[in-house]
């Protein structure tokens, strides 16, 4: 036997205010798996590279090392 076939066995022993919530139910879960599939459509598959390449340079011009960095750390611990 189904699957199928035992919800729709299960299925006419409930109520019928039950029955509805199971429909009300399945119609989420299509809704829920539509919007999954839309979303994965939108989303195209990029490298780590081109992802990154935004980010390239963004720290550039900072204090390379701070522990280095004598006027940085004038007065630290003093407080």
């Amino acid at each position: 036997m189904s699957i199928v076939q035992t919800a729709t066995e299960k299925m006419h022993s409930l109520p019928l205010e039950k029955q509805q919530e199971v429909l009300d139910f399945i119609e989420f879960l299509q809704s829920k798996l539509a919007q999954q599939n839309i979303n994965q459509e939108q989303q195209e598959p990029i490298s780590f590279l081109t992802a990154a390449q935004q980010l390239a340079g963004c720290v550039d011009g900072g204090p390379g090392d701070l522990a280095t960095n004598k006027q940085y750390l004038e007065g630290l611990g003093s407080e």
